[in-house]
């Protein structure tokens, strides 16, 4: 939409907002180059803009292509325009302001624009936590003891040796000639040790969160003015 097309007169009396929802107030006034607007009743704050920084209109809204910040630096006039006749009436025409309040208003933006912001810059603390992990040692040791167990063995041994007559099984041979060993086994059981693990017991470790207040000291910059070597008229 051109500048021309763009409905002026509806905007009178509607809200001004800029970037990021600034307050401007209400516009009272539009000529061909500036828009003019009003915030507050009692302290009052005013602001002409150029007519190229209307971005939109909604029908209740008027929005600028500038922040608050930039308002106040460029287009805020100051507060000996309270009781202009341009800021008064409820509705005003297009072609209202006058030669001399256009001179005014040109005047005050070229003074406005030779000023020169200069940011002061600071630091600020931003602490974060992170999460690390610390080991607490629990040690297990080997411990030896001696243990006996009483266990009962079988083994056979000689009883008896009985002489008797023979029976008439066995088969008759020559008597020896030299001695002879003859071997009788006898059996026995003898212990066999082996170890089987089992757990005996168990040992449970419980955690518990506990907070720490720690205080953080760092050193921060921050920028300020020297002045004391600028020249003052």
């Amino acid at each position: 939409m051109s500048s021309n097309d763009f409905p002026w007169k509806e905007t009178i009396k509607k809200e001004a907002r800029g970037i990021d929802d600034a307050d401007f107030g209400e516009i009272q006034s539009v000529d061909p180059e500036y828009v003019k607007t009003q915030k507050g009743i009692i302290d009052k704050e005013f602001f002409s803009f150029p007519v190229n920084l209307v971005q939109d209109y909604d029908g209740n809204r008027v929005l600028f292509k500038v922040t608050e910040e930039e308002a106040r630096n460029s287009y805020m006039l100051s507060q000996n325009l309270d009781d202009r006749d341009d800021f008064s009436g409820s509705e005003i025409e297009t072609e209202s302001i006058t030669t001399n309040d256009h001179d005014s208003l040109s005047n005050t933006k070229e003074k406005e624009e030779e000023k020169e912001v200069i940011p002061l810059m600071s630091e600020k603390l931003d602490v974060n936590k992170k999460e690390l992990v610390d080991e607490t040692v629990i040690t297990k040791k080997p411990v030896k003891e001696t243990k006996t167990v009483e266990v009962q063995l079988i083994r056979e041994e000689i009883e008896s040796i009985e002489r008797r007559p023979p029976s008439g099984v066995s088969e008759a041979q020559s008597p020896i000639e030299s001695p002879e060993e003859i071997k009788i086994p006898l059996k026995r059981e003898e212990p066999e040790v082996t170890k089987k693990p089992y757990v005996k017991e168990e040992v449970v470790v419980k955690k518990k969160v506990v907070t720490d207040k720690k205080e953080i000291t760092e050193d921060i910059t921050s920028e300020e003015l020297d002045t004391s070597n600028v020249d003052k008229e």
